[in-house]
């Protein structure tokens, strides 16, 4: 009598998956510290202030406070705006003069990006807001509009609990050697390259 191909499959899937609890359980295990995070996420890819905004929504859901500050965008309202400012318990700051192709401006842009790191400040020093999200951060850092110098010490003397995540592209080397945990999202196709327009509920 053959043996039962798939028993042995079940059995070998089995004897994995044990395996692999064993180690991630023993990966858990070891993970005890509690306190806020650095998150950076950043790449030519789509999906990075989706990400960020898809954090704000999950810490709404823990009962925690997030304050919003968006850098570049501004010229148009978006879906998340729209959504999140539903919510007594979001700081929802807009305070980019729109992106740097349209407002051909560099004065008027670095001015913005002054403004809306002031505003940042205030929310990663209120411990009260578990969640700061720097939305296109890293893209003034890239222009130059503000240093990773400028922003980094009022980013690491935050509230020992208060969680913070920096979207755009081209993030800074320090700002990445500084965060906890570091996306990249990779450009593999985009519906843009094919003639198609930004869609709302997609892009905006």
């Amino acid at each position: 009598m053959s043996a039962d191909p798939n028993g042995d499959a079940d059995a070998r899937h089995r004897s994995r998956m044990a395996r692999k609890k064993a180690v991630v359980d023993a990966g858990i295990a070891r993970a005890t510290v509690e306190r806020g995070v650095l998150l950076v996420l950043t790449g030519n890819g789509k999906g990075k202030s989706s990400s960020a905004f898809g954090m704000a929504a999950r810490a709404l859901g823990h009962g925690m406070k997030v304050g919003v500050v968006q850098f570049v965008k501004g010229a148009g309202s978006t879906g998340e705006e729209t959504f999140f400012r539903r919510f007594s318990e979001v700081e929802y700051h807009v305070m980019g003069s729109g992106f740097t192709w349209e407002t051909q401006n560099r004065e008027q842009d670095v001015a913005a990006a002054r403004a809306a790191w002031a505003m940042a400040v205030t929310l990663l020093r209120n411990p009260e807001i578990g969640l700061v999200v720097l939305d296109e951060l890293n893209i003034v850092l890239g222009l130059g509009y503000l240093t990773p110098d400028e922003v980094l010490p009022d980013i690491l003397a935050r509230p020992v609990h208060q969680h913070v995540v920096a979207t755009g592209r081209n993030a800074p080397q320090s700002l990445i050697d500084a965060a906890d945990t570091v996306t990249e999202m990779r450009d593999i196709k985009h519906a843009y390259r094919a003639g198609i327009k930004a869609q709302p509920g997609i892009e905006l």
